[in-house]
């Protein structure tokens, strides 16, 4: 997966979350989306974050904040990219 196509991850994680909630998860999503793009990052520290991201997604679908279709196709995008 590009660069582009690992942003356009991140895009689309937003776009799935119930506009009520985008601010709120936004704050989160860019901590993960700054430290995944690193270019000088440990392969295992990649890996932990991709892994946290992953329970992130898990932790909005329970809560209804993001749809079930979205985190099965947002978790094989971080799974592909970062994994």
């Amino acid at each position: 997966m590009n660069k582009n196509q690992k942003l356009r991850t991140f895009d689309l994680i937003r776009e799935a979350v119930l506009p009520a909630y985008r601010d709120r998860v936004d704050d989160y999503l860019s901590l993960y989306e700054e430290a995944l793009q690193q270019e000088k990052i440990a392969t295992q520290q990649q890996q932990a974050m991709a892994n946290q991201l992953k329970g992130y997604l898990c932790g909005l679908n329970t809560t209804r904040v993001l749809g079930m279709a979205d985190w099965e196709e947002l978790d094989r995008r971080v799974t592909e990219s970062w994994l």
